[in-house]
């Protein structure tokens, strides 16, 4: 009933509000099958079931509640979860027999009242017989849940553990159908293909380049770019990842090993998410490049179809065409939907073609030369591959000039690489005295850094390495916006943070519905930890909106603000398009594939939760990756605005998960309730109350401290850096 509701809201127009709404009865649904497995299965072994409740009814307040035969249902205030109050099921049987004891002990030695007397005796008298009803009341509830035999605790052990795995057994059911009804529906899926490659990371260094499909990770089938990360982030990496590529162009594909890094939350080999020919809605454009600027202007949903007259059928063929060509104007042509009044009667074709002119994009700089760092990568059957260089090593000098601006020199050896040129370098090894010179030839190899993550790198494709820049001025562009500010060679920056365009330059450029969006401060980027670095901090300078100015933090705390200028020669190859993610959808033919699917993505969700938590405890993932109750709701909303059929995956995998996490051998959560069955069937009797409280208290201080760490990562209290 849940699911189809969720199915039926589907729409091409989802509003926020149908999102939310989606999002609330998806995850209802997940926590009330749990509950509702404990309460089947305990009815049908004769258990009375006292409460069935979504959310914790903390303090007694409650969203809302009824009461249908002996059994209270309700909503609780606290939405984190839910619970089935069943008769005597949260009492420790050791527990109860030594209370009853206790009652009766007490109850004895009250048994002769003292005499009565005055107003102070008489009052001693009537609370002592209050205090004695309310024991009793203690007593008759602690006798009905040790000796009614409608109490959980009467029923033998097997049923017990029926009653408790039940939760856990409906959550699974709930991910295979949540499954297949989605393959049913259709779900739009990221091609397994590449579509950036980070500078220096394991796929850069095995040879990985833009357009490669990846078939493989090891023997496992790859068939999503989730499958991808999921395999590299959770596997086995100490040998290095071995990824089976089909490459555009070659019959036969191949095997590369690529070492696998943990750079952030979790391991990674660096390669970035694929694109289509297709510019992006609703922005197919950046504002304030060439590509905005163009006349016609560009269109959502336009498909390049040619640049320079030359036909491209794919992403990774438009790449390297602007990779080529940086300096020069392009003629793009695109493939969009004719205007309806240019339709001829004997033409009733929808679609046209229009080629616009699109200037080159020179890079914004700030007037800064910073000091070149030493080579952190060297990549596999390259010039460097077969030289004397190695990682450490820092270039000085190339044909007897030094290296000059370290972010401007791939774009300055491109052109010498064009003609296969040979030059001589001189790189200064570490503890050398002296530096060491030698010949490379260059290779005619043309892509850019399209990914440049914080702690990003610089590639220099025409030998086949990357390294790093430090934040220390080594030159300052006389008459540039750093020079104005008064920064001088040897200074170092430690921070820097981009200042929002003015509302006039906002109106200027027709920018103020964009900006509305935008936060009025963006984050600092810490240069001084190493956390993020120049390239990065340039990277991101390309894209910022028109008149963004900047503010650099020198280590003498002295602060400057810069407004970026154009660069002569140095030219920003992707000119400001934005493109569609490669996607398709994945759907089944008939039931029986869609069952096959949906057994394949709940076994699939099942081993991602065992193989988290296992790469959790070896380090290999941080525990800052983890997210709490407002972060499942956040995916959870992203995956309702993507379709029904995105977030029916999103809620069987969120199901499988509860399944397995509750079926852990921790205390309060069932695994442990399972543990201290199985000792009570193997012994023929509970664990003491000291062993069982310890536990329990261990248990719920570790639920606790799991339950301040996700939310606190959540709302931001513990940064994910």
């Amino acid at each position: 009933m849940g699911l189809s509701l969720i199915l039926a809201m589907d729409s091409s127009l989802l509003t926020p509000t149908i999102n939310i709404l989606k999002v609330a009865i998806g995850l209802g649904m997940v926590i009330f099958v749990h509950e509702l497995g404990h309460f089947v299965v305990a009815k049908l072994c004769g258990v009375k079931c006292e409460k069935f409740y979504l959310g914790f009814d903390i303090a007694g307040l409650k969203l809302a509640k009824f009461v249908w035969g002996e059994t209270e249902y309700g909503i609780g205030i606290l939405p984190l979860g839910g619970y089935v109050k069943m008769l005597g099921q949260e009492d420790n049987p050791a527990r109860l027999r030594e209370e009853i004891e206790r009652a009766k002990a007490h109850a004895a030695a009250e048994a002769d009242p003292p005499p009565s007397g005055s107003a102070a005796e008489k009052d001693t008298v009537n609370a002592d017989s209050e205090n004695q009803a309310a024991l009793d009341r203690e007593l008759a509830k602690a006798q009905q849940a040790l000796y009614d035999p409608r109490s959980y605790l009467a029923k033998s052990v097997p049923k017990r553990m029926a009653i408790i795995s039940a939760g856990v057994v409906m959550n699974v059911i709930f991910a295979f159908v949540a499954a297949v009804m989605a393959y049913g529906f259709g779900v739009e899926q990221l091609a397994p293909v590449v579509g950036a490659v980070v500078p220096g990371a394991g796929a850069w260094q095995a040879g990985v380049e833009v357009g490669d499909r990846i078939l493989q990770i090891g023997d496992t089938p790859v068939r999503t770019f989730m499958d991808l990360r999921s395999a590299v982030s959770l596997g086995n990496n100490e040998d290095g990842v071995s990824i089976l590529i089909q490459r555009p162009g070659e019959n036969e594909p191949f095997r590369l090993v690529a070492k696998a890094e943990k750079t952030g939350l979790a391991p990674t080999v660096g390669i970035g998410s694929p694109s289509t020919t297709v510019l992006r809605t609703p922005i197919p454009v950046l504002p304030g490049t060439p590509a905005a600027k163009a006349k016609p202007p560009f269109q959502s949903s336009d498909r390049i179809v040619a640049i320079d007259e030359k036909p491209v059928s794919s992403y990774a063929e438009i790449y390297r065409n602007l990779a080529a060509h940086s300096g020069q104007t392009l003629a793009v042509t695109v493939e969009r939907e004719a205007p309806q009044q240019d339709r001829s009667q004997a033409d009733t074709s929808k679609l046209e073609q229009v080629t616009i002119q699109v200037a080159p994009a020179p890079m914004r700089t700030l007037g800064l030369v910073m000091q070149m760092g030493p080579i952190a990568a060297i990549q596999a059957n390259s010039p460097a591959a077969t030289s004397p260089l190695k990682p450490g090593d820092i270039l000085q000098q190339i044909d007897g000039e030094p290296v000059g601006d370290p972010m401007t020199l791939p774009d300055r050896l491109a052109s010498k690489a064009k003609d296969r040129a040979t030059i001589r370098m001189s790189v200064l090894s570490k503890n050398a005295a002296e530096p060491v010179e030698f010949e490379l030839t260059l290779r005619p190899m043309q892509p850019y850094d399209s990914l440049v993550p914080p702690d990003g790198l610089v590639s220099l494709p025409a030998i086949g390495i990357a390294y790093e820049v430090d934040n220390k001025v080594a030159a300052v562009t006389p008459d540039g916006p750093a020079a104005k500010a008064g920064i001088k060679v040897g200074d170092v920056v430690d921070q820097a943070a981009f200042l929002r365009p003015s509302d006039e330059s906002l109106r200027q450029n027709g920018l103020e519905e964009i900006a509305k969006d935008l936060p009025e401060e963006s984050p600092s980027i810490d240069l001084a930890s190493g956390e993020f670095t120049w390239p990065y901090l340039i990277n991101r300078l390309q894209v910022a909106l028109p008149d963004t100015r900047v503010e650099l933090t020198l280590s003498s705390g002295q602060p400057v603000i810069l407004e970026p200028v154009r660069a002569e020669h140095w030219f920003n190859p992707g000119r400001g398009f934005v493109f569609n993610d490669e996607e398709f959808q994945q759907r089944a033919t008939s039931l029986g594939d869609a069952m096959r699917l949906g057994s394949r993505e709940t076994l699939a969700a099942l081993t991602v939760c065992f193989r988290t938590v296992q790469r959790l405890l070896d380090n290999q993932v941080s525990p800052k990756a983890l997210s709490g109750p407002i972060g499942i709701a956040k995916m959870a909303y992203y995956s309702a605005a993507e379709g029904s059929g995105r977030l029916m995956i999103f809620l069987a995998f969120l199901s499988a998960n509860l399944a397995v996490l509750n079926f852990l051998p921790i205390p309060v959560l069932d695994g442990g309730h399972m543990v201290f069955l199985a000792y009570e069937g193997i012994t023929g009797r509970p664990p003491s109350e000291r062993v069982q409280l310890s536990l329990t208290y261990l248990g719920l201080l570790l639920l606790l401290g799991l339950m301040v760490w996700v939310i606190g990562l959540d709302v931001g209290w513990i940064s994910r850096h």
